[in-house]
């Protein structure tokens, strides 16, 4: 099976939908303000490899990046 090539364009608009839902996670589970809850995860290893697409993370759920992001969280 080939594989698909996403345009640019629609990797960017799933990629930041992605991160809006997951921000609204975290802000939801650990009592942050949403905004800060977007700067910390932007900044942390989970949103960087968000954006990295050779990772695939942004086929995966907004509640599993989040999982992820916690667990990094945990782990620092």
């Amino acid at each position: 099976m080939a594989e698909v090539t996403i345009p640019k364009e629609k990797m960017n608009y799933t990629i930041d939908l992605l991160i809006t839902m997951v921000t609204e996670e975290i802000a939801e589970e650990t009592g942050k303000d949403i905004k800060d809850a977007l700067t910390d995860f932007l900044c942390s290893r989970t949103g960087k490899a968000l954006y990295d697409e050779k990772t695939k993370l942004w086929c995966n759920g907004p509640a599993y990046i989040a999982e992820l992001y916690m667990e990094e969280l945990k782990n620092s």
